[in-house]
């Protein structure tokens, strides 16, 4: 989509039909072919280049325009009344009722910044996912200077001559000029069932969606094949003018996000009850003003609100969308990343995913006899060797260099014996690839005699077949011996891996009116045994799987022994895998499916329909499992949105699946989904390291206040409210991004899918956060706290205030407190680093942009202590250098406890295994 434009000019209408018109302006479909022609200047070639681009500059590209963007001002409005943010805005008016003016400002401060960078990385995120656009360019098929030509769908204009199929989605408004289409209208109408359009069906009544002979942007084609002409494009359109009275959808919030959304009302909670609690005991244990008690709940509140979590996690996410789109994974939504992380089943198609799908013809059975290896290029074929070769190039919709392998395969072999038939001047008619049936068949005119040439799965043609021709070309009876003979030896070419095509024809006395009555009685001529074979890098991608505890499922239209065999060679299945047939699996109840899938044991589906891919999804669902669904084909839509990840082929995937799935692979690679699985695994374990990182650094900002209250105020408040602002604000924030960016940890594909109950903030996490990693920080920035305050000769209750004679000294130890925390930060992010492995296994170097974020808030500290302005705004006073270098112990002694807690982990691991 583009952004709003200029009003759209006018469409000239001329020609005979100038006063006949539909809703959308264009003209009556009621009014004959040529009349259209008439109307928009063009004719049964369609434009040539020249006139294509004039009129493009005069109607514009054929997009739909994308309302405007939420301004700055209403994206930060949003931010500052987040449930966070409404906090810190009652901390604000406390401190403001407290007396306490500067407090309040710089709280108001952090509002503000916080509602900024999270606004920045809102739109960060949104950019990320619209520009996964140009990963999948849609292009369209139009006729153009006498030649069908692929184009960009943005650059069709009207007057363009456009080819529909089964499967594309359709670009533009257009009239059906030759052929007859099955169209989804579900986009404009609502209605899921499939309705015919035909060139020569009456318009009928209504409105343009009710006329038989329109075709309509956005919609998608089921079956069929057709010309059309092109009339409206872009806001033109009947989906441009419902585009233009909707609205846009908000953003998607993960179910991540949530979690972390429900953590921090958690911690809000935590943090209020804990100023209400204590704010009594300030007054009345510590005797302190209520001013100053309103100042040590604010300080509560302040230390335990996460005001950069969820801008954090956004961007994390995006960031791991944009990671797996430069590996040809197009995730369409930011939720699913974290989804792929915990898939527990991948359900595969296998050509073209697990194989190069570049078919070859490599053993053909004609007559009887066998040619394996395949005829030679040139070699002279004899009668039923070229009659099999004239079939199938005739029932095929492929072309030498383009096309579905499956077609070009053997329209290669048929050329390469001298038979080819460029264009299929002599088809009368065509019933095409029935996922259900599984046929094609074409009716064809060779010297004045017609005949339906049918190909397609061996056992659906043999069972259509009464008769069988000979090395003469002549028929004889199909008995049951020599049909049990080719079934022999379909099944010894399946057990080698091969796919393989029956084919079959019958002369025709006049059209068949119906598919049943043509595909009956033929006459077979014999197979072709085609290889497609294992692309190099998918055995190592399924060894990943199986480690990593995910189990793959072979679906597949094939038959069962071809299916098995590249199971076997890829390393999908060691043994004899048990095989499902589309019959078994369709007499299958569910609740046998679902035991036969919760059995753990290797399962093959073949020659199933694309309609059972949706109950097996279902069933893995109902086990509780994550499901990853391939598909390309029309038919695999229900599946691919009933999956919990539905995945799509970019290449040779349909505009239909496409738009279904969630992932759309570029490639069309098997090891791209595992690439993706790892990724998502490596996103959702760096938004635990700095949720991790972040929860760490509650326990040192609280526990001195809470020394302060169970003292009675013998001891001072070891930090201020300000100084942990500039921690939460300054020093933790590049961090905390950097997390999001950490290379993936060794054995990320070692373990076992998360379950889908797992909470992204746990009990082990916060036991880490907040009674290990933060209770060492806390004691140890106690430690320097109160090893400046005794070095100057504080004992408790020893005035430290203003006019005190210690009060530098406690604002050198409040300053020593603020450097241990931020030394602390150094060693917790290191630790966070790493959930289960050594730092030196993930490598201290790995992340430069950990490396960078360190030296900002180590320089952000130095300037808060060593600028005199901004030593009196944070009450800040540098101590004394033989103080300043315990802190250099700090970050080692954090990490350090931390490394040795996990290599002390990994032992007792190793020990019980």
């Amino acid at each position: 989509m583009t952004e709003s434009g200029p009003p759209v000019p006018a469409v000239p209408q001329p020609g005979s039909v100038a006063q006949q018109r539909t809703a959308d302006g264009g003209p009556d479909p009621r009014a004959p072919v040529s009349d259209w022609y008439v109307a928009l200047d063009s004719g049964p070639d369609g434009l040539d280049s020249a006139e294509a681009r004039r009129r493009l500059g005069t109607y514009g590209r054929n997009e739909l325009r994308r309302q405007r963007r939420r301004g700055w001002g209403r994206e930060v409005a949003r931010q500052v009344g987040h449930p966070l943010a409404l906090l810190l805005w009652v901390a604000a008016a406390l401190a403001w009722v407290a007396g306490t003016p500067a407090l309040a400002g710089a709280i108001l401060v952090v509002i503000a910044l916080n509602a900024l960078f999270a606004s920045v990385q809102e739109r960060q995120a949104e950019r990320a996912v619209e520009a996964l656009s140009r990963y999948l360019p849609r292009r369209a098929r139009v006729h153009r200077d006498g030649r069908w030509q692929e184009i960009p769908t943005a650059e069709i204009v009207p007057g363009d001559v456009l080819a529909v199929a089964e499967g594309d989605r359709i670009s533009a408004d257009a009239r059906l000029v030759e052929g007859s289409v099955e169209v989804d209208l579900a986009a404009l109408t609502g209605e899921s069932e499939p309705v015919h359009r035909s060139a020569d069906a009456p318009p009928g009544e209504g409105g343009p969606s009710e006329a038989a002979n329109l075709v309509f942007s956005g919609t998608n084609c089921l079956g069929g094949q057709a010309r059309a002409l092109v009339h409206a494009t872009g806001m033109r359109t009947e989906l441009g003018r419902i585009a233009a009275l909707s609205q846009r959808v908000g953003r998607e919030e993960s179910p991540l996000e949530k979690q972390v959304r429900r953590v921090a009302w958690l911690i809000a909670a935590v943090a209020v009850g804990a100023g209400l609690v204590f704010f009594p005991i300030g007054v009345f244990a510590a005797g302190m003003p209520i001013g100053d008690a309103f100042a040590f709940a604010i300080g509560l509140l302040v230390a335990n609100v996460p005001e950069g979590l969820l801008p954090t996690i956004t961007l994390a996410l995006a960031v791991g969308v944009r990671g797996l789109a430069r590996v040809g994974a197009v995730v369409k939504r930011l939720s699913a990343v974290e989804t792929l992380g915990s898939t527990d089943v991948i359900c595969t198609d296998k050509t073209g995913t697990l194989t190069e799908n570049r078919m070859r013809v490599v053993a053909v059975r004609a007559a009887g006899e066998l040619h394996d290896p395949a005829p030679e290029p040139g070699e002279r074929p004899d009668p039923a060797l070229r009659a099999l070769a004239v079939a199938v190039a005739a029932c095929n919709n492929a072309e030498r260099e383009r096309g579905d392998p499956t077609e070009v395969a053997p329209l290669r072999f048929a050329a390469d014996l001298g038979v080819t038939d460029p264009g299929h001047p002599g088809r009368r008619a065509q019933f095409p690839f029935d996922a259900t049936l599984r046929l094609m068949s074409t009716v064809d005119d060779h010297a004045g005699t017609l005949w339906l040439h049918t190909k397609g799965a061996p056992e659906a043609v043999l069972a259509r077949c009464t008769r069988v021709l000979t090395a003469d070309g002549a028929d004889r009876p199909l008995d049951d011996a020599y049909r049990r003979e080719l079934s022999a030896a379909v099944t010894a070419q399946a057990g080698q891996g091969r796919r393989v095509l029956g084919v079959a024809r019958r002369r025709l006395d006049g059209l068949p009116a119906r598919r049943a009555e043509a595909e009956r009685e033929l006459s077979f001529l014999g197979f072709v045994a085609m290889v497609d074979p294992p692309r190099p890098e998918v055995p190592a991608a399924v060894a990943r799987c199986h480690t990593a505890g995910i189990r793959i499922v072979m679906v597949t239209g094939d038959h069962g022994l071809t299916a098995a065999a590249i199971a076997r060679q890829v390393g999908i299945v060691h043994g004899e895998p048990t095989v499902v047939t589309g019959d078994q699996l369709d007499a299958m109840s569910p609740e046998r499916l679902r035991e036969l899938l919760a059995r753990g044991r290797e399962v093959v589906f073949a020659r199933v329909s694309p309609e059972a891919k949706l109950h097996i999804a279902e069933a893995l669902r109902a086990n509780h499992e994550v499901v990853a669904m391939t598909g390309d084909g029309v038919n695999d839509a229900p599946a691919l949105r009933r999956a919990d990840i539905g995945v799509a082929m970019g290449r040779t995937g349909t505009d239909v699946t496409r738009e279904a799935a969630t992932m759309v692979l570029t490639d069309d690679n098997f090891a791209t989904i595992v690439a993706a699985v790892a990724a998502g695994r490596r996103v959702y374990d760096n938004v635990r390291k700095f949720i991790l990182y972040i929860f760490a650094h509650a326990t040192p900002e609280v526990v001195p206040f809470l020394v302060f209250a169970l003292s009675a105020g013998a001891v001072p408040l070891p930090l201020t409210v300000l100084q942990i602002l500039a921690i939460d604000l300054g020093t933790e924030t590049l961090p905390a991004l950097a997390l999001g960016r950490e290379p993936a940890e060794p054995g990320l594909m070692d373990r076992p899918p998360r379950r889908r109950s797992d909470r992204v903030v746990d009990g082990p996490l916060l036991a880490r956060a907040w009674g290990f990693l933060g209770l060492i920080s806390a004691v140890l920035v106690l430690a320097g706290f109160f090893v400046v305050l005794l070095r100057a000769g504080w004992r408790p209750g020893a005035p430290t205030g203003a006019g005190a004679p210690l009060h530098q000294a406690y604002r050198e130890a409040t300053t020593m407190t603020f450097l241990g925390i931020v030394a602390c930060q150094v060693g917790t992010a290191f630790a966070a680093r790493t959930e289960h492995a050594s730092l030196r296994a993930v490598g201290v170097f790995s992340n430069r942009l950990l490396l960078w974020g360190i030296a900002f808030e180590i320089g952000f500290a130095a300037l808060i202590v060593g600028v005199p302005p901004l030593r009196e705004v944070f009450g800040t006073r540098p101590p004394e250098p033989a103080v300043l270098v315990l802190l250099l112990a700090y970050p080692p002694i954090v990490w350090g406890a931390d490394e040795l807690r996990r290599a002390a982990r990994r032992h007792q691991q190793h020990s019980l295994i």
